[in-house]
């Protein structure tokens, strides 16, 4: 049994699927397909925090499947805009981890991440897959990942198929 580490983009992962789906991830479903047999060391899912009791329901559903939920507060500048992503933060648990892990997850279409699964590649010799909405998944992301598995059929739910 191989030791695996997972990190979830939730905000990329959600918008991702409504848009090319109309639906959500089932992340019961992906946790299971992702980890298989296999032993997992840490399990992280980012996610921003909006004070909304659906939202809040999901967040408890993430933890009860195993999942670590970390929470970025919403940002709402005076233009109209908004802030809230994580990037940094997986980096920086996906860097910290790669050293204990045989493989690493990342549930992320977002190509930034390219850079990060090469160099834990090299630097650790860890497997790493990528868990994306394939239409909507960087080019530079699957091709850095080892591995990459499209989130659709059986991975969504009320998924259109």
């Amino acid at each position: 049994m191989a030791r695996v580490a997972l990190f979830a983009d939730v905000q990329n992962i959600y918008y991702t699927a409504r848009e090319t789906f109309g639906c959500q991830v089932n992340y019961a479903a992906l946790w299971r397909h992702a980890v298989g047999q296999d032993t997992v060391v840490a399990a992280h899912a980012y996610a921003i925090e909006r004070h909304d009791p659906r939202q809040q329901q999901f967040q408890y559903a993430l933890r009860d499947i195993g999942f670590n939920v970390r929470l970025k507060p919403f940002i709402q500048r005076r233009d109209g805009s908004a802030k809230g992503d994580w990037d940094v933060g997986i980096t920086l648990d996906v860097f910290e981890t790669a050293h204990e892990v045989d493989r690493v997850v990342l549930i992320s279409g977002d190509g930034d991440f390219s850079e990060l699964l090469t160099r834990i590649q090299q630097r650790f010799g860890v497997r790493t897959d990528v868990y994306g909405v394939q239409a909507l998944t960087a080019q530079a992301l699957r091709q850095a990942s080892e591995r990459f598995f499209p989130i659709e059929g059986a991975l969504l739910q009320n998924s259109r198929r």
